[in-house]
């Protein structure tokens, strides 16, 4: 089983920090979000990766060519070029296929253009800006009770609105209230049997919601995992740096690892 994650869009609203990296590398603690991303997998033992690259996936692509000297402090010998590595990651499982899908691909034909990389049945699918205190366990075997094509995660997105605290007529605090309490959300963390790739082309304009979701929504072939707890997307300068500020003060909700 394999993660496939979308990681190939321009990322416009972060204009300003995506105008010189890929949104999936926007750092929450000095670690790439897609980082974050694949150790929440990893936790549930995925740790096979296939990412879809697309805007600025070179650098993608040359942060885990040099994952270990990123990663590491070391010695290295300029006459005799060896190099010797002092403090191990926790990645060494990891097994990751870098894919170029094309600049302005939709995600449906992204998807399609890895179909060669899928070896199982059943994978595992999301997007490189999301994060959750989800339970992929629990997840793959909601998809795998109700028999569907396609089970996405709804969730409840973060809410746009402090929560005022009253006491007697007086503000007592104004505190951030995470998520909403109504209306669900598709959040990614998605798992799909391979016969999702029949409904997909490599036409770049081969578009996954909107089209494709839709279709087999309306064929009752879309399973849909409530996931109760926290998340979160990386959209705008604010969620960066709310996301960013929760890191620090050690209170990030999708550090299960």
């Amino acid at each position: 089983m394999k993660l496939v994650i979308l990681a190939g869009g321009y990322g416009t609203r972060l204009k300003e920090i995506t105008s010189v990296i890929p949104k999936p590398m926007v750092e929450i603690g000095e670690k790439p979000i897609l980082w974050h991303i694949m150790k929440i997998y990893s936790y549930y033992g995925i740790n096979d990766f296939i990412i879809c690259l697309g805007y600025k996936g070179n650098i993608i692509k040359n942060y885990f060519l040099n994952y270990e000297f990123l990663n590491q402090d070391f010695t290295i010998n300029l006459g005799s070029k060896d190099i010797t590595f002092y403090n191990n990651h926790n990645e060494k499982n990891w097994n990751i296929t870098l894919v170029d899908t094309g600049l302005n691909t939709l995600k449906g034909a992204r998807l399609k253009k890895i179909e060669k990389y899928l070896d199982d049945d059943i994978n595992l699918l999301t997007y490189g800006d999301g994060l959750a205190d989800i339970n992929i366990l629990n997840l793959l075997e909601t998809h795998k009770n109700n028999n569907k094509i396609v089970t996405i995660s709804g969730v409840h997105p973060p809410s746009r609105f402090g929560e005022l605290k009253i006491e007697n007529n007086n503000l007592v605090s104004f505190e951030e209230k995470m998520q909403t309490s109504s209306g669900l959300i598709n959040g990614g963390y998605m798992v799909f049997n391979k016969e999702l790739l029949k409904y997909l082309t490599e036409d770049e304009n081969c578009d996954l919601e909107y089209d494709v979701f839709e279709k087999i929504s309306k064929e009752n072939k879309m399973g849909v995992y409530k996931h109760k707890g926290n998340w979160a997307c990386v959209d705008t300068e604010r969620d960066l740096c709310n996301l960013n500020k929760m890191w620090k003060e050690g209170k990030a909700f999708w550090k299960i690892w």
